[in-house]
């Protein structure tokens, strides 16, 4: 049975504040704590790439938990900034970790969401093709692409990266998926040059659609919000989380929220807060990630 033996992560140690950033976009305490919920936001050093934020989170993995280079035989990386065009970023993360040449490597191009889609897609290539060790990586330097002169997406995003174990003898294993698209709203977030957001859009988005989104999941697999230990959603800000839990009309301590110090990190926001949820004694999660696409997805996971 494969599903998720272990999670780590990497911020980088440079950080900014917006604090300072106040008086440039007039703002006050309460916007930045209440609103956004971003006090600082992690940025990683210029030279440095997405393959080696991914780097960084496999060597905070081998601190956790005896993992064989030899024996993983999946690698994929979900990211929408990769180190170059060609090739995939996966190819150069499977040469900096000297993993075996047996091992297939792919990316997958998704933002906010992609954290579920990327567990999805690992788990049934996997048992498609018999492998048994993979490793699920997601890295979305946004550093390299933010306007600094726009507080929609300056004050809010962040730099890091994760990775997610996959193995035949895991803590927890989805029950269920559900995905979702809205394409023709795909120009509300965009990246031409630099990054760019419609704030209000992407917020009636997320209030609108994802609270029934998580709703139909739950009445699917037969389960109440009784059944969910935790509601583990993606971080797009403080006000967009605390809106679909009241929408859910779930309670808050159920709802973790864990970005005040490092911002948004989008497809590594929910396996960041994952892995500190990871060794609990919770017996079920719901996972929820959307944004960019516009897209969404949500899955279960129980405990093995």
């Amino acid at each position: 049975m494969l599903g998720i033996k272990n999670i780590a992560s990497y911020l980088p140690q440079k950080k900014v504040s917006n604090y300072d950033k106040k008086e440039k976009f007039e703002l006050d305490d309460d916007f930045i704590e209440n609103k956004i919920g971003v006090k600082f936001h992690c940025v990683k050093e210029d030279d440095e790439k997405a393959s080696d934020l991914c780097v960084k989170a496999f060597e905070n993995l081998v601190k956790k938990t005896n993992i064989d280079k030899g024996t993983i035989d999946c690698c994929i990386v979900v990211t929408q900034n990769p180190d170059f065009n060609i090739p995939h970023t996966s190819a150069i993360v499977h040469g900096k970790l000297e993993l075996s040449q047996e091992c297939a490597c792919f990316d997958i191009s998704l933002g906010c969401s992609g954290y579920i889609y990327g567990l999805s897609n690992i788990l049934s290539f996997m048992k498609s093709n018999g492998l048994k060790n993979g490793l699920l990586f997601t890295s979305d330097p946004y550093s390299e692409i933010i306007d600094h002169d726009d507080k929609n997406t300056d004050l809010i995003f962040g730099d890091g990266a994760s990775v997610t174990y996959i193995s035949e003898n895991p803590l927890y294993v989805p029950k269920d998926f559900s995905f979702g698209t809205n394409g023709k709203a795909y120009k509300e977030i965009l990246c031409d040059d630099k990054l760019y957001m419609n704030g209000r859009a992407v917020f009636n988005f997320t209030a609108t659609t994802i609270p029934k989104h998580i709703q139909k999941l739950l009445v699917k697999n037969n389960l109440e919000d009784s059944d969910i230990d935790k509601y583990i959603l993606h971080q797009g800000s403080k006000y967009i989380v605390d809106t679909i839990r009241k929408r859910l009309k779930v309670d808050e301590s159920k709802v973790p929220f864990d970005m005040y110090e490092y911002g948004n990190t989008i497809s590594s926001a929910v396996p960041i807060i994952l892995e500190k949820e990871l060794n609990s004694n919770h017996k079920r999660l719901l996972l929820s990630a959307y944004g960019i696409g516009l897209s969404w997805g949500s899955t279960i996971l129980e405990k093995n």
